[in-house]
């Protein structure tokens, strides 16, 4: 029987929901939900991000402002609007769009944003929050996998759990949630041997490299649930471009109990955990 798709997209709308039901009680009694982002040196490609992004707060009733900085702003200029937005009351939530121009430290930077304004979940504190267990905000992307794990149904506790990628904001996260749920994950990067050795006995894996078509069916074990996190941009043989996962997903289908399609899958969720991180944030800073 082929594998359920697990829609990223109705999941997300069911979140974004529940992110303006939430909102709209803080309105009403006089309180606002606000999400300031912070563009250094702004590209088009960066300006209709943060447009979309703008859009998804507003339609849930998040009030949403842009700061569009020169990219010869100094590392310390950057350092005291982060520190000035920390202390504005009227700010609950603050991100930093990447990438940033080289001679900004981008991680020293997101280490300035006050850990209960930081909506990325990207402060290294927050992170070290999730390493004990106490998670105050997660990364959008490790806590959209969860979402959608958890929306299978399935009890992690005990369950194998494979992660192919360790980057600081998708692999080591989603590993320390996982764990947190009492699955037993395994964390497979560059340097491992024998990938399929490891990948073949999870009963979740979760892939998130950026390599098109990087697992097979050959990876999969039957009955797994497969979380593709990867978005890539690959050309067709006639010129245009398609967005494909990390998961050769016509050849998993078959085998696997619940997959994501790319798109539709963790990118809608990736933006409804966003919004659900700025509402947390909201709710600390207003002491809710």
């Amino acid at each position: 029987m082929p594998a359920t798709i697990i829609d990223g997209s109705a999941i997300a709308a069911r979140i974004k929901a529940d992110v303006k039901a939430h909102t709209a009680r803080f309105a009403a009694e006089g309180k606002r939900v606000h999400l300031t982002a912070i563009i250094v040196g702004s590209t088009p490609a960066a300006e209709v991000y943060a447009n979309r992004q703008g859009e998804a707060c507003r339609a849930v009733g998040i009030d949403y402002t842009l700061h569009t900085l020169p990219d010869d702003l100094s590392q310390r200029q950057l350092r005291d609007e982060i520190r000035k937005l920390n202390k504005d009351t009227t700010v609950t939530g603050i991100m930093l769009h990447a990438p940033v121009p080289p001679h900004i430290d981008l991680a020293r930077m997101q280490f300035e944003i006050d850990v209960t304004k930081d909506v990325e979940g990207v402060n290294p504190a927050n992170i070290g929050y999730v390493v004990y267990g106490h998670t105050l905000i997660a990364p959008c992307t490790a806590g959209a996998v969860v979402e959608l794990i958890h929306s299978t149904g399935v009890d992690l506790y005990g369950k194998e759990a494979v992660i192919v990628g360790a980057s600081e904001i998708a692999g080591k996260p989603i590993a320390l949630l996982l764990l947190g749920e009492g699955a037993t994950p395994t964390l497979c990067h560059i340097g491992t041997r024998d990938l399929t050795s490891h990948t073949k006995r999870a009963e979740i894996l979760v892939v998130a490299v950026g390599k098109p078509g990087l697992i097979g069916r050959e990876h999969v074990r039957d009955g797994a649930i497969v979380i593709d996190v990867g978005i890539n941009r690959v050309k067709q043989p006639d010129g245009s471009s398609k967005t494909v996962g990390d998961v050769q997903f016509d050849a998993v289908q078959p085998i696997a109990a619940h997959l994501t399609p790319v798109p539709g899958g963790v990118g809608p969720m990736t933006v409804a955990m966003l919004l659900k991180n700025t509402l947390r944030a909201a709710e600390i800073v207003l002491g809710k």
